[in-house]
């Protein structure tokens, strides 16, 4: 469900930063063309992540370029761009999903709809992100139990 959903939310955020469609309209868009019979579970999850990116677009971008040596935002495929996007967002914000699992979604949007040099810049930029993500949650206040 969760990879169907993920799927959807890259293709509305391509149409989103193509066509400059509201959020909401590529949202409607999109389910009702391509996916009419897709269950609250799928259109719910593709909504959040499309929803969530967009909010924090730009500190998503300022992760890609910290961790993306030598490639400014701008530069990236389109394509790639919203993988990164969506799946740091994911991995900030969706922390009952396992970020292996998260990783692995995004390699294959990539792979599916990029390229083998994509799965591999995805890879490197997302296990960045994954570290210092993790050093940072270890690094923090120590919970009063």
């Amino acid at each position: 469900m969760r990879g169907r959903a993920r799927a959807a939310a890259l293709q509305i955020l391509y149409l989103w930063e193509i066509g400059r469609t509201q959020p909401l309209a590529a949202i409607e868009a999109y389910f009702a063309e391509h996916q009419p019979d897709a269950g609250e579970d799928v259109t719910a999850f593709a909504s959040r992540l499309v929803l969530g990116t967009i909010g924090e677009l730009e500190e998503l971008d300022r992760s890609i370029e910290r961790h993306s040596r030598r490639w400014r935002v701008d530069r990236l495929a389109v394509v790639d761009r919203i993988v990164l996007r969506m799946a740091i967002w994911e991995l900030r914000h969706e922390s009952e999903t396992p970020a292996a699992v998260v990783i692995n979604e995004a390699l294959e949007l990539a792979r599916r709809f990029s390229s083998e040099d994509a799965v591999r810049f995805v890879n490197g930029v997302l296990d960045a992100v994954r570290r210092e993500l993790e050093a940072g949650r270890t690094d923090g206040p120590a919970s009063a139990d």
